[in-house]
C-alpha cells in the first residue's frame, strides 16, 4: 500500500528513516551500489522527497 512521506529522523545507527502518513516508517539508506538515493543525504534531497509515495509493507499485511 502507498503512503506518502511526511518526514525524516536518523535511527540509532545513523541511517535516515521515512516517516510515513500511515505512522510507519521505512529505511531510505544511500548505500552504493545496493541502493542509490543520494538525495537522502542532504537537507534539501530530503526535502524534496516529502509527499513521494512509498510502499508500506505493514500496512499490506
Amino acid at each position: 500500500m502507498k503512503q506518502p512521506i511526511t518526514g525524516f529522523h536518523k535511527d540509532e545507527k545513523g541511517d535516515w528513516v521515512a516517516e510515513l502518513k500511515c505512522g510507519h516508517n521505512q529505511h531510505v539508506r544511500h548505500n552504493p551500489p545496493w541502493q542509490l538515493r543520494p538525495w537522502v543525504v542532504s537537507e534539501e534531497g530530503r526535502k524534496s522527497r516529502l509527499g513521494t509515495q512509498l510502499n508500506c509493507k505493514k500496512c499490506e499485511k
